[in-house]
């Protein structure tokens, strides 16, 4: 599989990215280590989490993904074959949310144990933190890769005006840049990206793994009836959202191009994302090896610009 550049960082990943937010939330450990393995088969080895996976089940404190990765790691030796991205920012607890460069330093050692790892190929301020001057989390974010901690960061959530600030932040100060940007985007939802972010990103060198790349679930092709919305727990929400006129339009090219191709709709929605000049990875979840499979063929997909002008037609806003 060929691979792409993560920005300027010389860190190279597959054409997707493996969400792993489902680790400890929707597939237990046992799973997810059958889940790693698979990747690694497959070769999709760059992974994604975040501390804060998964704080929103029931019992759960956050670290849940990071911990099982960290397992896997460990039992199976096999570090050095994959790029491990995570992130901090998002709530961890009392006092424990934010870019301020005391908890960012705090919050590196606690996922660096978690992962039972030394770095951290690539690290993500999840959220962004209006209340901490941008030039004094790059400047924390600048010495943990002095450190050897951390090879690369990203932003999540960014908004395109705060992307641009960080980035003349980092230039001005010489400290490390945002070489990522983690937004949402896919076929339905493609106004914010494209209106704003990917000019910035475009212009200098951002490489960008978006998510809910296939919006929710959606794109796959399991919702097309109001009575499809008890597929899931986040069913009615993705029913609500985008079963309309012009969701169903969007379904529609899919299921043609799928034909065409002898692919599925979801193997499709990935390929025009992948095609699209701005974007490096999106991301993906699996939570079985046979979804994984499916996944996994969508790197190899290749649309021709009549079928992309098509799923851009449809998708219009």
């Amino acid at each position: 599989m060929s691979k792409r550049e993560l920005g300027r960082s010389g860190i190279q990943v597959p054409k997707l990215t493996f969400g792993g937010n489902v680790f400890g939330w929707t597939v237990d450990q046992a799973t997810s280590f059958s889940i790693l393995d698979a990747l690694l088969e497959h070769k999709l080895n760059f992974i994604d989490t975040a501390d804060v996976y998964s704080t929103w089940v029931e019992g759960n404190q956050g670290g849940e993904s990071e911990t099982i990765i960290g397992n896997w790691l460990k039992k199976s030796g096999k570090r050095e074959q994959i790029i491990l991205a995570t992130k901090v920012g998002k709530p961890m607890g009392e006092g424990k949310v934010g870019l301020s460069p005391k908890y960012i330093k705090q919050a590196v050692e606690a996922s660096l144990k978690r992962l039972q790892t030394d770095y951290i190929d690539l690290y993500q301020s999840h959220d962004d933190d209006a209340d901490t001057p941008l030039a004094e989390s790059l400047a924390a974010f600048d010495a943990l890769i002095k450190e050897g901690k951390v090879r690369a960061i990203g932003a999540s959530n960014y908004s395109a005006a705060r992307l641009a600030e960080a980035l003349k932040v980092s230039k001005d100060n010489g400290l490390a840049r945002y070489e990522t940007l983690q937004p949402e985007y896919n076929l339905y939802d493609r106004k914010d990206y494209e209106d704003s972010l990917e000019k910035v990103v475009t212009e200098h060198g951002v490489g960008v793994i978006n998510y809910y790349a296939l919006a929710s679930g959606f794109l796959s092709g399991k919702y097309r009836q109001q009575s499809d919305a008890s597929k899931s727990k986040r069913g009615e929400q993705v029913v609500k959202q985008y079963l309309n006129d012009r969701g169903l339009k969007i379904l529609q090219a899919l299921d043609k191009l799928a034909e065409k191709h002898r692919a599925s709709p979801t193997q499709v929605a990935l390929a025009w994302q992948i095609a699209r000049p701005s974007i490096t990875a999106p991301i993906v979840s699996a939570t079985s090896l046979q979804q994984l499979s499916e996944l996994a063929k969508a790197a190899e997909l290749k649309l021709d610009s009549g079928d992309i002008e098509l799923l851009n037609q449809a998708s219009s806003y």
